[in-house]
């Protein structure tokens, strides 16, 4: 692992490729994580991992040499202060509408003067956390510029699929309501020298996302992935 931190890479112009983790074993997210990749997201609001799991999974995404990143449950700073204190480098946090909110999250990401984060985590990181906001609704797209203007928000993370349900489209990279607000977003941070990822499930759309100029590219998603080689193995071995 690069000892240069995920933060201070946020800032640069590279790509940082992820993987996103929902089943809550440390075999799962050691093999995740020693693929390659920069990160691996644990799935806390949607996937079966809890705050029990996490010292288990961040020590072994660590440890296999990439970043453990946790996506919270809320924007709420219990949520988001468990996670951090128990191991992960930094945080996404869903369902954040306003740049108010935003600031909020921001907030407690931190230790005092910046923040009002508490300290005391036992498996919390030497370097600052970095904090990513996710843009899933008409409402967010309208206050990302202001929420870009926050201090301490260091990236954009988009969700396609609460996103298109927002805006009545449908979750396709190219859908005719889908894209110009994916591109909108993408102009909007561009502008603001924001690092910006989308949430793909698969190699070709995360291709997509990164030739438009998404810096975060999630490559795949465990469950979908052991689904997809098992279901390619056995058409391959009945042919």
């Amino acid at each position: 692992m690069r000892n240069e931190s995920f933060a201070a890479r946020l800032r640069g112009t590279e790509t940082l490729y992820g993987g996103w983790l929902s089943i809550p074993h440390v075999l799962a997210a050691g093999a995740m994580a020693a693929s390659g990749l920069d990160y691996v997201a644990i799935d806390l609001q949607h996937g079966a991992a809890t705050e029990r799991d996490l010292p288990a999974l961040t020590t072994a995404i660590t440890k296999a040499g990439a970043t453990s990143v946790g996506r919270v449950r809320y924007a709420h700073p219990a949520d988001i202060c468990r996670a951090l204190d128990l191991g992960c480098a930094g945080v996404i946090v869903p369902n954040v509408e306003s740049a108010e909110q935003a600031r909020a999250v921001v907030g407690a990401c931190h230790y005092p003067p910046a923040g009002y984060r508490s300290a005391g985590g036992v498996l919390a990181g030497a370097d600052g956390p970095f904090c990513l906001i996710m843009v899933e609704s008409a409402a967010a797209m309208a206050e990302l510029p202001a929420t870009l203007e926050v201090p301490g928000v260091d990236g954009i993370y988009v969700g396609p699929r609460d996103l298109s349900y927002s805006l009545g489209g449908e979750l396709d990279p190219n859908d005719p309501v889908l894209r110009p607000a994916l591109e909108r977003i993408w102009a909007t941070c561009a502008a603001a020298g924001a690092p910006v990822g989308v949430h793909a499930s698969d190699g070709a759309t995360a291709r997509i996302y990164r030739e438009n100029g998404c810096r975060l590219v999630n490559v795949a998603s465990d469950v979908l992935a052991i689904g997809r080689s098992m279901a390619a193995e056995l058409a391959a071995a009945q042919a």
